[in-house]
């Protein structure tokens, strides 16, 4: 349940992505469960949690009173989407994920990653 007092235009972009990013995160969950257990304690850890992260950061983010406090924040989450990607790359050449599921992340990731750039230079 999420509570908010004041919603600002760019908190509600922000619940988006977070949105977002939470529905990324339920892919690449569904990918990972099926993988075997050395699979899943060497890459699936790593990319579960860099996933996760990006939504865990954003909300952080909107929890800051100050302007640095959250766009450092949103940086976090800007770096966990990249430390994504890497994982998603490695798990798709080392035939873990098939390339065209990965594909579609990686498309919904790139979206993401704009729309968080686009949070960044507007966030005050």
């Amino acid at each position: 349940m999420l509570i908010t007092l004041k919603i600002k235009t760019l908190d509600l972009k922000r619940l988006r992505i977070i949105s977002q990013a939470d529905e990324i995160g339920e892919l690449i969950w569904n990918q990972v469960i099926t993988w075997d257990y050395f699979q899943k304690e060497t890459i699936g850890k790593q990319l579960v949690r860099a996933v996760d992260s990006i939504s865990a950061n954003l909300s952080e983010s909107m929890g800051r009173y100050s302007y640095a406090d959250r766009k450092r924040f949103m940086y976090y989450a800007r770096g966990s989407l990249c430390e994504t990607l890497n994982w998603l790359e490695k798990s798709t050449s080392r035939g873990m994920i098939d390339p065209q599921i990965a594909q579609e992340m990686q498309e919904k990731l790139n979206s993401l990653s704009y729309q968080l750039n686009v949070c960044l230079k507007n966030s005050k």
